[in-house]
């Protein structure tokens, strides 16, 4: 195996049905490689192959992401020896597993994950409108850790949050890193799946830093207009200390806190512009103490006092 190849590619075939196989089997020999094997199609998958896919390859790691709008299934055929460690994740739909064709012998439901050697490549079945990320890493880190079990449970595990996360951002991130960087995003995504498959997270590991504050980003994200939202509860909810979560957003120059308010701000600068709320509904919808505090955060922010922005920019 090539360790040190690294590329990435996307694809969209649902306008291009007819062609789609052929394009993401091409693709994916390109720009992935035949150490990761695929496998052969259905004819009927082969005839509408309707998915979007991003894949990135990080040296001896393969990241995969696929949103469908057909189903897809494997054929039977020559199976690839592939002494790999490969996690399924199901935001939607299911990834039915098993080693001989229409054999099931686990599925990956919706908002969990299964995490397990793989010896030889697995058929599979996805359903339509399955969207699930795989991750294919190097047998040799687990080879002690799983023992032959396998780890399965809800996506919204501390630990595979991080892992997502950080996936998520090598996808996106991938052509612009260093060497030195891809060799770091490698190592943190295997380090992470050697998390999750402890399930636990190692408090002062440092490269973990970019992964824990991604994933508390995308956490607060959902909870900007809670009162509750705060470091201590994001760090109850990653499962972490919230001196480990302060120190994850310390090493990319920003808090917790100052984070939080900035994207409260964002939103109540855009929720001016867009609906009639008077500023203290706004003021109160952000979770701000009162009209004044808002007032007085909002003006330091944009050199303007909510009422004066309003004013001039409607």
């Amino acid at each position: 195996m090539d360790d040190n190849k690294t590329a990435s590619f996307s694809l969209d075939s649902r306008r291009a049905a007819a062609t789609g196989r052929d394009d993401f089997e091409r693709s994916w020999r390109t720009h992935v490689g035949d150490e990761f094997p695929l496998p052969r199609f259905s004819p009927a998958t082969a005839t509408d192959f309707r998915l979007r896919f991003r894949a990135a390859r990080v040296r001896d790691v393969a990241i995969t992401s696929v949103d469908g709008a057909s189903a897809a299934q494997t054929a039977d055929g020559p199976s690839h020896d592939a002494d790999q460690v490969r996690l399924w994740l199901v935001h939607s739909g299911a990834w039915a597993l098993g080693s001989k064709r229409n054999t099931v012998e686990h599925t990956v439901m919706p908002g969990r994950f299964l995490l397990r050697h793989a010896a030889r490549m697995h058929h599979f079945a996805l359903p339509p409108h399955t969207r699930a990320q795989c991750i294919v890493l190097p047998a040799a880190p687990f080879s002690l850790l799983l023992g032959g079990r396998e780890v399965a449970g809800h996506a919204d595990a501390a630990e595979v949050r991080l892992l997502v996360a950080h996936a998520n951002m090598v996808e996106e991130a991938l052509p612009d890193l260093s060497p030195a960087g891809v060799q770091a995003a490698r190592d943190t995504v295997v380090e992470l799946a050697t998390a999750v498959a402890h399930y636990g997270f190692d408090d002062v590991n440092t490269r973990l830093a970019p992964a824990l504050a991604q994933a508390a980003k995308n956490l607060a994200e959902q909870r900007l207009a809670d009162a509750d939202l705060s470091p201590a509860m994001l760090a109850r909810e990653l499962n972490v200390s919230v001196r480990t979560l302060q120190r994850a957003f310390a090493a990319g120059g920003e808090s917790v806190t100052a984070y939080i308010r900035e994207r409260r701000l964002e939103l109540a600068r855009q929720a001016l512009l867009a609906s009639r709320l008077a500023v203290s509904e706004i003021a109160a919808h952000w979770q701000f103490a009162d009209s004044s505090h808002f007032s007085r955060t909002f003006k330091q922010r944009y050199g303007l006092t909510p009422t004066e922005y309003a004013r001039q920019n409607t």
